[in-house]
């Protein structure tokens, strides 16, 4: 299957914003009332074990997420087919330079750039979807140095699945390979370089995934 292989052959990350209410809360924003998204870079990927780095100047946060694999191509999928679109799963990170992205917004820019740096999207291997049977009982959870700071589950989230694509295929169409990052549970915060992020998905007791970046300093070209 060519979307087990999406860090290489996917075309676009669609990231989902504010998808759990806690979430919302805590950075001052309002809970939407509509699913909404923006785009990130593929170029972002990183592996297990490779290093997320921190540009300089930049005060960067971590958010965890599910990432739903998208299987096939489609558009304008209506929720009740949206299954079928699912090839598999992921445990995620996307990485945001905060101060970078509250600029661009107090300006009424774009904010691509605050979360499309290389390394912005660390992101776990493949877990087939026959593995997690119900999407919305998924555990999630993060620890900087061992000291946890994210936990939380997918049934929180404000727009299910289906429903996100749903939505992002009326717009664009969605391509095997294609990843959804469906949103962060509260908590985000700092991470500085010297730190070590680990994180886990976890499906009714059994480890799914385990993740582990070093934090380092964007290397000066």
């Amino acid at each position: 299957m060519a979307s087990s292989n999406f860090i290489r052959t996917g075309r676009k990350i669609i990231a989902i914003g504010r998808n759990y209410t806690e979430h919302a809360k805590e950075l001052g924003n309002a809970v939407p009332t509509a699913p909404f998204f923006f785009l990130k870079p593929t170029s972002s990927y990183i592996t297990n074990g490779q290093s997320i780095e921190i540009p300089a100047g930049a005060e960067v946060h971590h958010e965890l997420e599910l990432a739903v694999i998208i299987g096939k191509d489609g558009r304008d999928i209506p929720e009740k087919d949206a299954d079928s679109y699912i090839s598999g799963y992921a445990l995620a990170l996307d990485m945001t330079a905060r101060n970078w992205q509250e600029q661009a917004k107090k300006k009424g820019l774009p904010w691509s750039a605050a979360k499309g740096y290389d390394t912005f999207t660390p992101i776990g291997d493949f877990i087939p979807k026959e593995e997690i049977s119900d999407y919305n009982d998924v555990d999630l959870s993060l620890q900087i140095d061992g000291i946890t700071k994210q936990q939380g589950n997918t049934r929180d989230m404000i727009f299910g699945i289906p429903a996100l694509i749903e939505n992002v295929s009326s717009i664009m169409r969605l391509e095997e390979g294609d990843v959804i990052l469906t949103g962060t549970p509260k908590g985000v915060g700092r991470v500085l370089p010297g730190e070590t992020i680990t994180c886990e998905l976890v499906f009714r007791g059994k480890v799914l995934s385990q993740l582990r970046f070093p934090v380092i300093d964007r290397p000066k070209p």
